[in-house]
């Protein structure tokens, strides 16, 4: 009996994974998209939009990249890839994750997965995590899941998954943990679950342009840097303490303020609970018009924000979508 042939679609957007000691002598530069290894009854096709290194990567080039999966979405122009693996530097990988979540409606998985060590070290780990990201997208079992992220055999949500090492090689991590697992056996891939899919909500903004300043608190924060975000920018958010608290200081300048406001948190994990009543305390916060943003860490609410901003919404929509925790 013939073997039916598989079609993955490869997409490059530059990264330590495509990274190489740069000629000059100036450090690692993304230079060489990698190719998949290993795959047996897959026709692979490369696509590259971008090469940059991660810190390089704006919501405008998030918004062309869903842009670009749209297009080569089967339901769109017929040509029936079976999954789609993104490569992608890893320091702003888990925002281009949470965007395509926010954007993409295809039911064709999309696994983003980059490497933190570049192709000139013996232990790169690019191959292997492109070989499981190609491994994951082309599992039945990942239809319908939204985007996911893979690194070193871990498959993460992209809503949860956060970079929480700078040099290792399993920097990828986040609350409540992985939702799957792929192990290899010989040539054979071996994907679990953990999780079953949820319904999700997508967007399509006209654009990801808007200006959203985040604020970090601190011990002794008196809203330095408040009065600039809030004279230029179209919506603020404050990685804030705990549940979503802050100085007294901060009160007044947020009810005074006409833009979204929202409270994120700057612990490693949790939601945002405004329970404290105390000035400055989240109950305090949310009277004077903040906006609670649920579980999402300061950067990702960002990325909702400037999503919902791009969308239309007004203040009181985007309340309604991070409080029924909309994405």
């Amino acid at each position: 009996m013939q073997r039916s042939i598989k079609r993955l679609a490869v997409i490059h957007t530059g990264g330590t994974i495509a990274s190489r000691p740069s000629p000059d002598g100036r450090g690692l530069t993304p230079q060489q998209a990698p190719s998949v290894p290993g795959l047996t009854d897959v026709q692979v096709h490369d696509f590259q939009p971008l090469n940059l290194p991660s810190p390089h990567i704006t919501p405008a080039h998030m918004l062309e990249l869903a842009g670009l999966i749209a297009r080569l979405a089967p339901e769109h122009d017929g040509t029936s890839f079976d999954g789609m693996v993104v490569t992608h530097g890893t320091d702003t990988l888990e925002e281009t994750a949470f965007a395509l979540h926010l954007l993409l409606s295809t039911p064709t998985p999309v696994v983003l997965t980059g490497s933190m060590r570049h192709a000139g070290e013996v232990s790169w780990d690019g191959p292997a995590n492109l070989l499981d990201a190609a491994g994951v997208a082309l599992h039945p079992q990942s239809a319908g899941r939204g985007p996911l992220v893979i690194f070193g055999g871990d498959i993460f949500d992209a809503r949860t998954v956060t970079k929480v090492h700078t040099t290792a090689v399993d920097a990828f991590g986040g609350y409540p943990g992985p939702i799957g697992r792929i192990d290899r056996t010989e040539d054979a891939a071996h994907v679990r679950f953990f999780a079953t899919p949820e319904q999700r909500r997508t967007y399509a903004p006209h654009s990801l342009n808007a200006r959203v300043d985040i604020l970090y608190a601190y011990a002794g924060w008196r809203g330095e840097g408040y009065a600039g975000a809030q004279a230029g920018a179209d919506g603020i958010v404050i990685a804030a303490l705990g549940t979503g608290n802050l100085p007294a200081e901060l009160l007044p300048l947020i009810a005074a303020t006409e833009q979204p406001v929202v409270i994120a948190t700057r612990t490693h994990a949790g939601p945002v609970l405004p329970v404290y009543g105390y000035a400055g305390g989240g109950a305090t916060l949310v009277e004077a018009g903040a906006i609670p943003a649920s579980f999402l860490n300061a950067h990702k609410a960002r990325i909702l924000l400037l999503t919902l901003l791009g969308s239309g919404l007004r203040k009181a929509e985007i309340r309604r979508v991070f409080g029924e925790a909309g994405f």
